[in-house]
C-alpha cells in the first residue's frame, strides 16, 4: 500500500492506494514541522481509523508539506510517521515539489501555491530549482490566506474598510483589537488564525473594494514570485490552493497583464499527486 499526503499549515489531505487503486481518502490537521512535534504527528495519525487498520500494510509514505524545506525540519515529520508506519519507506519533501509533481507532469514549468501561505518555484522536469521565496507569513506569503487576513484586520481596525463591509466583518467575527493582538503576538499557529479571516473575501467577492484588494495583492504575488523567474514567459505557470481556485478569474486577468501563460488552477493537488506516484510505481514494476 502507498499513502500520499499533501499538507498545508491548516489541513492535510491523504489518499491510500493498494495495487494501483485508491481505497481510502481522509483529512487531518496540517502537519507543519514549524508547529508540530514528532509526538504530535504520531498522535494525529493514530487517531485516524483507516491508519490504525492498515498501518502494517503500508510500504511507502509520500508526505509533502508546508515547512518541509530543510532536512532538520523534515526529520520531525519522518520520525513521527515512522512511529506509526514502522515497515514503510518514508519520503518527506516540500509542498512546492508536490505542486510541481501534481501540475507539471515531468515537463518544465512554474508551480505556485496560494493557500494559507504562498510560494513559487521553477521545475525543470526533474527537480525544483531553489528560489529566494517562501519567507513565511511575517516577511512574505504575498497573496496568501494569512496575508489577506492581515490586510483585512488592519483595514478593519484602521477604519479603511468601507462601512458596509466593516458592518459585515463585525457581524461575522466580532473581534476586538486587544483579542487580535493577544492571539497574533502570544499564541501559536498565528498563520492559520490570520488565514481564517480570508474566507470573508470569497463571501463578498463581488464587492468592488474586495475585487480591488484581491487584484492588487494577486499582482504583488505575480511581481515578486513569478516575474522575477528567468524566462518566466516561456513556461506554463500552474496555481494550487484555495485562494488561487476561488479567485481564478482575477488571477487570470493579472497574469494576462504580465504576459504570464496560465496552466492548471486547482484547489487541491492530492488526486493529481496520487496519480503521479501510482504512475511511477507502475513504470518501475
Amino acid at each position: 500500500m502507498i499513502l500520499v499526503c499533501d499538507s498545508g499549515s491548516t489541513k492535510a489531505d491523504w489518499k491510500l492506494a493498494h495495487q494501483g487503486v485508491e481505497i481510502a481518502a481522509f483529512s487531518t490537521i496540517g502537519l507543519n514541522p514549524f508547529f508540530q512535534s514528532s509526538e504530535s504527528v504520531g498522535e494525529v495519525m493514530l487517531a485516524v481509523d483507516v491508519v490504525a487498520k492498515h498501518k502494517e500494510q503500508v510500504h511507502s509514505v509520500k508526505f509533502y508539506g508546508a515547512g518541509c524545506s530543510h532536512e532538520s525540519r523534515n526529520a520531525i515529520i519522518v520520525c513521527g510517521l515512522k512511529k506509526v508506519f514502522a515497515k514503510a519507506e518514508i519520503t518527506v519533501g516540500h509542498d512546492l515539489l508536490a505542486a510541481a509533481y501534481a501540475t507539471c507532469n515531468d515537463e518544465p514549468g512554474i508551480a505556485c501555491i496560494l493557500g494559507t501561505g504562498s510560494n513559487s518555484c521553477f521545475f525543470d522536469g526533474t527537480r525544483v530549482v531553489e528560489l529566494n521565496h517562501g519567507l513565511g507569513y511575517i516577511l512574505g506569503d504575498e497573496g496568501s490566506g494569512s496575508y489577506y487576513g492581515k490586510k483585512l484586520l488592519a483595514y478593519y481596525f484602521y477604519n479603511v474598510m468601507p462601512e458596509d463591509l466593516r458592518l459585515e466583518f463585525y457581524k461575522k467575527f466580532n473581534v476586538t483589537k486587544e483579542a487580535v493582538l493577544e492571539t497574533v503576538y502570544f499564541q501559536p499557529n498565528v498563520n492559520v488564525y490570520l488565514a481564517s479571516f480570508s474566507k470573508f473575501l470569497s463571501e463578498h467577492s463581488s464587492h468592488p473594494w474586495i475585487i480591488n484588494l484581491v487584484s492588487k495583492t494577486m499582482g504583488e504575488f505575480m511581481d515578486v514570485n513569478v516575474c522575477n523567474i528567468p524566462d518566466y514567459k516561456k513556461y506554463p505557470v500552474h496555481f494550487i490552493g484555495s485562494i488561487a481556485f476561488h479567485f481564478a478569474g482575477i488571477l487570470k486577468l493579472e497574469s494576462e497583464i504580465r504576459h504570464i501563460k496560465v496552466g492548471q488552477i486547482i484547489s487541491k493537488p492530492i488526486q493529481n499527486l496520487l496519480e503521479y506516484f501510482l504512475k511511477k510505481e507502475k513504470i518501475r514494476q
